[in-house]
């Protein structure tokens, strides 16, 4: 039987993941590419709507596709690729822009959101328009179900009425995706403010454990975390959001329930269990960050791979560009 199509995928925005992409997304997308023909792509056209340093963008795009692989991520099982290596991206891109009205792109939070901290006038055209570049970095492979957070679900209404919109003008084209709402993992929140989620845009360093940190440096930031003055381990999270964020995260990477947890530390303080998190995300991303480092040792090797995902890549999504193309009456080269 045939697999299902999946796409998912991330910016290269930052030279680590932390804790909260590898809990939220990149565990679940190992485990999805068993049974979904899985695309999984680096985002760099995305990246490019808020400014960049050429040097970083690349560096951090090869140390993104490191850790995806480091994590699980199997080149022979699902297709690893960076958006840039498949031009019909943005080809298609140009195609739903010119489908989608002005109001109708205006209404996406997430513009309004971003274009508020920055101010209008120093927001790209390519920020407005990017969630269009997420629909047709979706709608090429014709995915039936496509895992998102539950911040982007709005995107991808956005997704399913465009695609709508295109077969009902120009004949049956595009699969209409369904929203595979990644389920629930434990929340990650900040180490420092642990009412806010773990998020590399974080104001203290201090907050987020990336998966390049060093064990030193994980330990470091594990027991300097925020808890409380009361003493008492136990899940409480209106009252005793650092506690409850520790006891999370420690049930999130070792797979123990909160319940389990509590009663196992019960009676001890907050530096034992410090510490016990501390060995447990030690024990799970160390291997991670050592193979990534590996990886990065041999950029020939890296690129190889990127390049194998992206021809995969680029089988189907110039199939589907190919379709629109005919279908909108553009003469065949």
């Amino acid at each position: 039987m045939t697999k299902p199509n999946l796409l998912s995928g991330m910016q290269p925005s930052a030279s680590s993941l932390h804790l909260g992409n590898y809990l939220g997304a990149l565990t679940q997308w190992v485990a999805m590419q068993k049974d979904y023909n899985a695309y999984y792509v680096i985002v760099d056209l995305h990246a490019i709507t808020v400014p960049q340093d050429p040097k970083e963008l690349r560096e951090n795009t090869r140390r993104t596709a490191a850790q995806y692989l480091a994590a699980g991520l199997d080149p022979e099982q699902s297709a690893l690729f960076v958006q840039s290596h498949v031009p019909a991206h943005a080809q298609l891109a140009w195609v739903l822009n010119c489908i989608t009205g002005f109001g109708e792109a205006s209404r996406m939070t997430q513009f309004k959101d971003k274009s508020q901290k920055g101010g209008a006038d120093n927001s790209s055209v390519g920020l407005f328009t990017y969630p269009i570049l997420q629909a047709a970095d979706i709608l090429l492979y014709q995915p039936k179900s496509v895992p998102v957070g539950e911040d982007q679900r709005q995107h991808l209404e956005l997704t399913r009425d465009l695609a709508m919109r295109f077969n009902s003008r120009f004949g049956d084209t595009f699969t209409i995706p369904q929203a595979q709402i990644l389920k629930e993992t434990a929340k990650i929140y900040d180490l420092q403010v642990p009412t806010a989620k773990m998020s590399k845009s974080a104001a203290d360093p201090k907050g987020l454990i990336n998966l390049m940190d060093e064990p030193a440096v994980i330990t470091k930031k594990i027991k300097s975390a925020v808890t409380d003055t009361d003493g008492e381990i136990r899940f409480d999270q209106a009252n005793k959001p650092g506690v409850s964020n520790l006891l999370g995260i420690y049930s999130a990477i070792t797979g123990k329930s909160v319940a389990e947890i509590e009663a196992s530390l019960s009676g001890q303080g907050y530096g034992s269990l410090k510490s016990e998190v501390a060995e447990a995300v030690i024990a799970t991303l160390d291997p991670i960050r050592v193979r990534a480092l590996e990886l990065l040792e041999d950029k020939g090797e890296l690129d190889s791979l990127l390049a194998k995902g992206a021809k995969k890549a680029n089988e189907q999504a110039e199939a589907t560009l190919a379709l629109v193309y005919d279908r909108l009456g553009f003469v065949r080269p």
